[in-house]
């Protein structure tokens, strides 16, 4: 290695310091970390989500993703819709309590963006992206 810094040690502190953040936005609501940061997701998407895109964002293993979204599902924040054409696919539905909080997560999100990335160029936004992208494909 011919870096004195860690890349994986400097993704690690912000990950924790960006999970910390949206758990304060969450905890504001009264909805637990993993909800809030679903919520979160779930209210930014425009298309159709399924238990898998959860999955994928948020790496979880299967098992988890669905105990998460069995209690999102029972604390009346979101419900699942069998799919017409595969009854196994289950579209989520945010509810219209979790419409509720739109407003102030889409202001949260966009608030924690701007600062996050305050007084980086967008030149430096491309080449962290393409950093991130690569790294991600190596551990993938």
């Amino acid at each position: 290695m011919t870096h004195s810094k860690y890349a994986a040690r400097y993704i690690s502190k912000l990950s924790n310091k960006l999970r910390r953040k949206i758990d304060a936005f969450s905890s504001r609501e009264n909805l637990s970390g993993s909800q809030g940061r679903v919520l979160h997701f779930l209210l930014a998407q425009t298309g159709d989500v399924f238990q898998k895109d959860i999955e994928e964002e948020y790496s979880l293993r299967p098992p988890t993703a669905t105990e998460l979204l069995k209690k999102m599902e029972r604390d009346g924040l979101i419900h699942r819709e069998a799919m017409p054409n595969d009854a196994r696919m289950k579209r989520i539905i945010v509810s219209e309590k979790a419409l509720q909080y739109r407003d102030v997560v889409v202001a949260d999100i966009t608030h924690l963006e701007d600062e996050l990335t305050r007084g980086i160029s967008s030149a430096d936004m491309d080449t962290f992206f393409s950093v991130i992208e690569k790294m991600l494909d190596n551990i993938s």
